[in-house]
């Protein structure tokens, strides 16, 4: 029996899942503008009213039109849904809104990767902030996909403030083996 608090088994994270107004548009956004890498799709699925409510806590009428699996050079994979339903909310929830979320990619060289979002039509939400405290040493900025959904860039080249005495680290992007 494991002593080790938790989720029996976890190893870590496999994909992160998300719904897209438009395919085809975050497709484009996928490879193109963050270069993943399309992998394969699924889809689409007859209508199955059992399935939607009892497996995927969504309206019986909700019919999930295709997925489509990529992967992101070293970190989690993306599963891309793209659903019809008739209780479907289409606004594109904020951060500060329940549910809100952004994700996080690390870069080299963070100006560079502003410079070329922007070179690109991406919105880039202001210019990139140092951080303070223990998380010294890291800069970010936070850009949007054209369907609205908000990303983020980091990057912390030397480290943060906090590894110089902490007993745990974060998983580092930078050294994605350990």
């Amino acid at each position: 029996m494991s002593t080790e608090a938790g989720l029996p088994g976890l190893v870590g994270t496999d994909h992160i899942g998300f719904t897209v107004p438009d395919m085809e548009q975050a497709h484009t956004f996928f490879t193109d503008i963050l270069g993943c890498t399309h992998v394969y799709s699924l889809g689409p699925f007859p209508a199955d009213p059992g399935l939607m409510v009892d497996r995927l806590n969504v309206h019986p009428d909700a019919v999930m039109q295709e997925i489509r699996f990529y992967r992101c050079h070293t970190g989690a994979n993306f599963e891309v849904f793209s659903y019809d339903s008739p209780d479907q909310n289409r606004t594109q929830p904020r951060n500060s809104d329940i549910g809100g979320h952004h994700l996080a990619f690390y870069v080299s060289d963070l100006d560079e990767a502003v410079d070329w979002l922007r070179s690109k039509g991406i919105r880039v939400l202001g210019e990139p902030t140092a951080s303070s405290g223990s998380s010294r040493g890291q800069r970010w900025v936070y850009f949007l996909s054209p369907w609205g959904m908000q990303f983020e860039l980091v990057s912390f080249p030397e480290g943060k403030a906090y590894e110089a005495e902490a007993s745990t680290l974060l998983w580092d992007p930078r050294a994605p083996e350990k």
